[in-house]
């Protein structure tokens, strides 16, 4: 079984820290933020399977930090579990209005604590697993998964979800494929670019050169560069991607 990260966001160290320790002796690997602008961040670059995050604290607050990762595609489904001293109904009512998945009031007893982890993190598990009977006949071992929109993408044993749109290209690199997305993040796979091609929508995606794959939405514009040839960049890449000839007279109609 894969080993889960969670990341923890308490400005309270003696809490932050025993948590951190019931967590690692049942195998999570933890992420720790003391406050929620780090805690952010460390959300963004981790991407944890499961954060828990106190409400009150300096600077952001446990629900800004919610707010802002439900704005992004790559961290909007990670569960989200609040710790909180607050029992006003109209906090709580906040919080699962932005998202939340459970709330733990303080004190807690860690064995509840770990009871909420695992079921959150079963329940997202059964999410998966159920998109993956309902919407692929792949064999367990492949790296991608497309559901509806979204494509569900495994890197070192862990599985994120990326919306299809915004992948802005694929490029091949020796026996991987390099994805980018809007936001900036890349991920290597194992992949073929001719698989890549099958999977994604043609009327979205269009193959520019054997090893290439732009979205299209994303063209900024098309040049010549000399000797017949063809170049196109992409909005906010500075890198300039080669057409083909073979596949330049496609774009040209796509472009019209």
């Amino acid at each position: 079984m894969e080993q889960k990260t969670i990341l923890v966001i308490e400005d309270e160290s003696n809490i932050r820290l025993n948590i951190i320790e019931i967590l690692e002796e049942e195998n999570y690997k933890v992420i720790d933020s003391s406050d929620g602008e780090s805690g952010l961040e460390k959300a963004k670059e981790f991407l944890p399977d499961l954060i828990i995050s106190d409400i009150k604290m300096p600077g952001i607050s446990g629900y800004d930090v919610l707010r802002e990762l439900s704005k992004l595609k790559e961290t909007r489904t990670i569960p989200f579990i609040f710790l909180t001293a607050m029992v006003d109904r109209s906090d709580f009512r906040l919080g699962m209005e932005l998202g939340a998945d459970d709330y733990i009031f303080k004190p807690f007893k860690m064995k509840e604590l770990l009871s909420a982890v695992r079921t959150r993190l079963n329940k997202h598990n059964v999410i998966i697993e159920d998109n993956f009977s309902k919407t692929n006949s792949e064999s367990e071992d492949s790296e991608s998964y497309q559901l509806l929109d979204k494509l569900l993408i495994r890197i070192n044993g862990r599985h994120i979800f990326i919306t299809i749109e915004d992948i802005v290209f694929i490029k091949a690199d020796n026996q991987y494929t390099n994805l980018m997305t809007t936001s900036g993040k890349t991920f290597l796979m194992r992949r073929a670019i001719a698989t890549w091609e099958e999977q994604l929508p043609e009327n979205i995606f269009l193959r520019i050169h054997r090893g290439t794959i732009i979205n299209m939405n994303m063209i900024n514009k098309i040049e010549k560069i000399g000797g017949g040839r063809m170049s196109i960049r992409l909005k906010d890449i500075d890198e300039e991607f080669i057409i083909s000839k073979r596949y330049a007279t496609k774009i040209k109609k796509e472009n019209k």
